[in-house]
């Protein structure tokens, strides 16, 4: 089954500091490509995987679990910790929360975590009934391109899966249990106006978390898929600093001479 445009996954070889990209449920890369590509365009080498089942049609992902779509992540995660002595992790919604678990299951390995708008709880008044929804119900309404600027658009599908959102419903009941083991420095950014995911669950990750570097910024003019919205620069920039203030090696040597000269002031 060909890709849709846009969807292909996204690597670029950089520097010694990595960044694995995580995109969300039912989305593809294409909606977190223009973060991947600015981090990329700073030295650093970045990674977006297209999770099993997206990125072509709906009924592809059908058959696929959170098992198929967090083993992919895992894989490239290892992957990029070969090539790389420090590495992020970060994630668009559903990719915040595999980006979550992967900083609870790996530890020291992940040095920090950046999620835009992650998600928690599927929220939807029909979520109790998905145990035996799904076998009778394909398919419900699309989530994709909940965006507020004009004229920009996600890649995904326009149908939601039943089975597949059954088993994201149990796999954010996993992620939200193993929360306390995340102790890496931690970026959340979220849309107080999100139509798909609501700032309760930052909140929610926010207080169950254990990490002691915690940074909660808001993202007052996007929806959702923030990654293509208004506040797409303040993402990618925040990301950075994010970053290389954690690992000043992801600096241009200029600028770590000039970070030592202040630090030495």
């Amino acid at each position: 089954m060909p890709l849709l445009p846009g969807a292909e996954p996204f690597r670029r070889d950089g520097g010694d500091v990595g960044v694995l990209l995580c995109h969300g449920f039912t989305g593809s890369p294409q909606s977190v490509r223009p973060w991947a590509e600015y981090l990329a365009e700073q030295g650093l080498s970045v990674t977006v995987p297209l999770l099993p089942g997206h990125g072509t049609r709906w009924q592809d992902m059908q058959p696929t679990t959170w098992q198929d779509w967090y083993a992919e992540v895992d894989r490239e995660l290892r992957a990029l910790t070969e090539r790389c002595s420090t590495v992020f992790v970060c994630g668009l919604s559903m990719g915040g929360a595999l980006a979550l678990r992967l900083a609870a299951r790996h530890g020291d390995a992940i040095s920090g975590v950046a999620v835009v708008n992650p998600g928690n709880k599927v929220h939807d008044a029909a979520a109790p009934l998905l145990p035996v929804l799904r076998h009778v119900i394909p398919s419900t309404k699309g989530i994709a391109s909940d965006i507020a600027k004009p004229g920009a658009t996600e890649v995904g599908y326009d149908r939601v899966p039943l089975h597949a959102a059954h088993s994201l419903r149990a796999f954010f009941r996993l992620v939200d249990a193993e929360l306390p083991r995340v102790t890496q420095p931690l970026l959340v950014m979220t849309s107080p106006q999100d139509h798909v995911v609501p700032p309760a669950d930052s909140a929610r990750i926010l207080s169950r978390v254990s990490s002691a570097d915690v940074r909660h910024t808001l993202l007052e003019r996007s929806y959702h898929v923030a990654t293509l919205d208004h506040d797409a620069e303040r993402i990618f920039a925040d990301t950075h600093a994010f970053i290389t203030r954690l690992a000043p090696q992801a600096l241009p040597e200029t600028a770590q001479e000039g970070t030592a000269a202040r630090g030495g002031a």
